[in-house]
């Protein structure tokens, strides 16, 4: 068993978002085999990059409101909703609301790292 705190994982502001705090939770950081358990935390008015990659992931929104932006619609997100993003499906998260936006991102584990 293996246990962090969000408050313990450095973050990081990826290229391409605005407002973006990135915490990988459970990754490379402790060895973990198959998939990646990340924290997302987007300011009001901030997003991640508009993108789309070969694998799935999953997503639950924990607090705040804001939008996923797919290649020909938006869909509101709220806290408790869940999105599976499909592989190659060009996608954005954004922040629409007043608050902080806080998100849990589950994808396979990268085949290079």
């Amino acid at each position: 068993m293996k246990k962090v705190s969000l408050d313990n994982v450095k973050g990081s502001f990826p290229e391409g978002t605005k407002g973006v705090d990135f915490r990988p939770l459970l990754a490379k950081n402790v060895g973990a085999r198959n998939f990646y358990l990340r924290h997302f935390e987007i300011s009001p008015g901030g997003y991640t990059p508009k993108h789309a990659h070969e694998w799935e992931h999953e997503v639950f929104v924990i607090e705040g409101e804001g939008k996923i932006s797919l290649k020909d619609k938006d869909e509101r997100l709220h806290p408790g909703d869940a999105v599976l993003v499909e592989p190659n499906e060009l996608h954005q998260f954004a922040n629409t609301g007043k608050s902080k936006m806080r998100l849990i991102c589950v994808i396979p584990k990268p085949k290079d790292d």
